[in-house]
């Protein structure tokens, strides 16, 4: 019984170093002691960068829709849904939503 223990022990403390040498942030905890823990892997997706671009590119749709108006606006995105297949992607991202037109209707005061 105390040799499984000592074993499965054993196991956890190189699987640990084994992850340390990878790469380690030094940690204090409650009580002051600097420790190490292994640098977290994988792929990482910064949220609010994310929601940044999204909504910036909410923003310039609206802006562009604005600008151009409605009905040449519409006529851009029919030229390129019968364009190639990226123009056609292109088409779908910058299909009029609520947001935009929500944006569009703010800033159009400003620009006509």
């Amino acid at each position: 019984m105390a040799q499984i223990e000592f074993d499965e022990r054993l196991r956890r403390i190189q699987r640990r170093n084994r992850r340390l040498s990878r790469g380690a942030v030094p940690y204090i905890d409650s009580t002051g002691l600097v420790t190490f823990r292994p640098k977290r892997r994988g792929l990482r997706l910064p949220l609010r960068g994310l929601l940044l671009v999204a909504a910036g590119f909410v923003v310039f749709k609206g802006l562009v829709l604005a600008h151009l108006g409605q009905e040449l606006y519409e006529d851009r995105l029919a030229l390129l849904r019968s364009g190639t297949v990226i123009e056609q992607g292109g088409a779908w991202a910058m299909e009029i939503d609520p947001a935009t037109e929500w944006v569009a209707a703010q800033l159009w005061p400003f620009l006509n």
